[in-house]
């Protein structure tokens, strides 16, 4: 195998350039649906990457929503700042720093998203239809609870549903706004949570069409009822089955449908997350143990022609992440990958970084098991080869992929 696979990288595999990077639109052609990856948390040229792209899209093809692998109230901070309806005296630095306070602030307080999102904003200035930046994750369990509760209070013409708010909302008090504690509470769970944050959720969307639109507003309330809804649901999952990956997926796929919903039939959204969330998941190992991710969902919920998945990877170089959830951020070492692993038979073919595109005559090519190296926030070089490697099918498992031989740490914001 790794002759054969070497041989078909060096015969398809294109040098990665500008000029090459516009064959990976080409090759996207009328989708409406662009899910851009990451093989790590942490490293710059997925990042830098990942935003050429997606500003070709937004020039080129028209694309209008940017969805992200980040909290919704956190990521709304950006969103208002790249639209205009921020404070004007502010830079897309102190928006940054100031909206990404949790663990791990180096995703998204970056110089890397810091020159895209300042791109963004001088580019909605001349547009008329602006591009919407949107948190899609739901860690915010109680940052979300408090934007339903305060717009609700705001606007008394709802009173109806800030009672029902007030109502849902009593019973995640105890837990002392940690949802870890809401999370153990569950080992002996009663269901006194879930009813009562899936009922607001549907008397929210009852009423949305009385709820202004000025600075998005209306959005804003029912994403923070959604992320609600499925946070409570989540951290229920983390303590009673091992299915807790799917619910947050689940609630991805959601936010993004909202999204889309929201923004009408000729919606076109650009997705950016982990290979592991975009990377269709049947063509995985993860499908033995059951598991789904937004990549799967979206091919089968769109179709394959709509959707359109582009993978990273790299050989070696160093990367931005941490010994143990919750500790200080690190720059690693990424060790160079085995020959026989995904990355090791891509560097083989030749240490210079490539782009390879996936279709119905090739794909074959590129479909025996191999394993596919995968960095998240927390990493131990030492311990990569028992758990950092996630074998696949890889030209089933993305429509591109984007090689970068030797790559390098995010360089976080600093205060």
């Amino acid at each position: 195998m790794p002759r054969k696979l070497i041989s078909a990288i060096k015969e398809q595999a294109f040098p990665f350039n500008d000029e090459n990077l516009d064959k990976v639109l080409d090759a996207i052609g009328d989708a409406h649906i662009v899910m851009i990856g990451e093989a790590s948390h942490g490293t710059s040229e997925f990042y830098t990457i990942r935003a050429e792209l997606s500003k070709r899209l937004i020039e080129q093809k028209g694309f209008h929503i940017v969805a992200v692998e980040g909290d919704w109230p956190s990521v709304q901070a950006v969103n208002q700042y790249v639209k205009g309806f921020a404070d004007e005296n502010a830079t897309a630095r102190d928006v940054l720093l100031n909206a990404f306070k949790r663990w791990p602030t180096w995703m998204w307080a970056n110089e890397e998203v810091e020159a895209f999102t300042e791109w963004l904003k001088e580019k909605n200035a001349a547009l008329d239809k602006k591009v919407g930046f949107y948190g899609i994750d739901l860690y915010s369990l109680y940052e979300s609870i408090d934007e339903v509760l305060k717009f609700l209070s705001e606007n008394p013409q709802y009173k109806v549903d800030l009672e029902h708010a007030k109502k849902a909302f009593t019973c995640f008090e105890p837990y002392n706004r940690m949802p870890e504690h809401y999370a153990l509470s569950t080992a002996k769970f009663t269901g006194e949570c879930i009813s009562e944050v899936s009922s607001l959720l549907q008397s929210l969307r009852s009423h949305e069409e009385h709820y202004s639109d000025a600075h998005e507003e209306d959005l804003n309330v029912i994403m923070n009822a959604l992320v609600a809804k499925n946070a409570e649901a989540y951290y229920r999952a983390m303590m009673q089955d091992a299915k807790s990956w799917n619910t947050r997926d689940l609630h991805m796929v959601e936010a993004i449908r909202e999204l889309m919903k929201y923004h009408g039939e000729d919606a076109k959204i650009i997705i950016w997350e982990h290979n592991t969330h975009i990377g269709d998941a049947s063509e995985t190992d993860m499908k033995e143990d059951g598991l789904i991710n937004v990549g799967q969902l979206m091919r089968e919920q769109y179709g394959k022609n709509n959707t359109f998945a582009i993978g990273f990877g790299t050989y070696q170089g160093t990367v931005i992440a941490a010994d143990s959830w919750g500790d200080s951020l690190e720059v690693f070492e990424v060790p160079p990958s085995k020959l026989s692993m995904w990355e090791g038979q891509l560097h083989a073919a030749g240490p210079e970084d490539k782009i390879l595109i996936f279709n119905d005559e090739n794909r074959e090519l590129f479909n025996d098991w191999i394993g596919h190296r995968a960095i998240g926030v927390v990493y131990n070089p030492a311990f990569e080869a028992y758990g950092n490697y996630v074998p696949s099918r890889v030209g089933s498992r993305y429509d591109a992929f984007i090689y970068i031989d030797q790559s390098n740490a995010l360089k976080p914001l600093k205060e």
